[in-house]
């Protein structure tokens, strides 16, 4: 990450289980911080509650709630309607940062409907009161961009922006306003070109920066800039 001039980094908590792991490596390093969360897609963990998370998002270090969200990709022989598990942890990582007043991980696929609209239900429309965060390695349609922009949040961007199939996930970067806009790894998966296939790490992240930068039609500096601001604002750190 230092040679690679990439700043900092949020370590995301997916299980209850994998939380002091992923906590003692934001306290380990001082440009590194973490989330509280449990991820849509994992069953057979500990189910958070709501004061798990205000315990877990009140710890040093701890800057945002998620990963969550909603994903029906792979829904196993169930219905849409069978996923109502899904969005009870939703709702309540969504409740428990309004609480906290921090941000949210927000991790959606295939569910991008019912993701918004359980998002407004709760009130996350931008206002007053709103948690806000990030809708994280954003792979969705330039509609959902928009509404999730409308509703206060940012956009981040993964490796996915760089693959040779993506040029409508490009056209949602050109779009995103500069003050609006993360980039991140998504690690291990999703390293960029000409990194695909590899584990990914922190140390991609300028390729990402590169080609968001091409499609915007500015430097990289500008990008970088912008992206650190940005986590800074978000997220409350230095």
């Amino acid at each position: 990450m230092v040679e690679a001039q990439v700043t900092r980094a949020l370590c995301i908590c997916t299980t209850l289980e994998e939380f002091p792991t992923v906590h003692q490596l934001a306290l380990k390093y001082d440009n590194f911080w973490a989330s509280a969360g449990v991820h849509p897609d994992n069953e057979g963990v500990a189910e958070p509650g709501f004061e798990d998370l205000l315990r877990l998002g009140a710890m040093p270090k701890v800057v945002a709630i998620g990963e969550t969200g909603l994903d029906y990709y792979r829904l196993n022989g169930r219905s849409i309607a069978d996923m109502e598990w899904q969005r009870e942890r939703f709702r309540v990582h969504i409740r428990a940062a309004r609480e906290l007043k921090k941000p949210l991980v927000i991790h959606t696929r295939s569910s991008s409907a019912d993701t918004l609209a359980l998002l407004q239900q709760e009130g996350e429309d931008g206002s007053v009161g709103s948690a806000g965060g990030v809708f994280h390695c954003f792979t969705e349609t330039m509609e959902v961009a928009r509404a999730a922009l409308d509703l206060g949040f940012y956009i981040s961007f993964s490796g996915i922006v760089t693959f040779k199939t993506a040029q409508d996930l490009r056209d949602v970067a050109a779009m995103v306003p500069l003050d609006r806009m993360l980039i991140e790894t998504d690690s291990p998966y999703l390293a960029p070109v000409p990194f695909r296939g590899k584990t990914n790490n922190p140390s991609f992240v300028p390729y990402v920066a590169k080609q968001i930068a091409m499609v915007r039609g500015v430097d990289v500096e500008t990008i970088a800039s912008a992206t650190s601001r940005n986590f800074s604002h978000l997220f409350g750190v230095d």
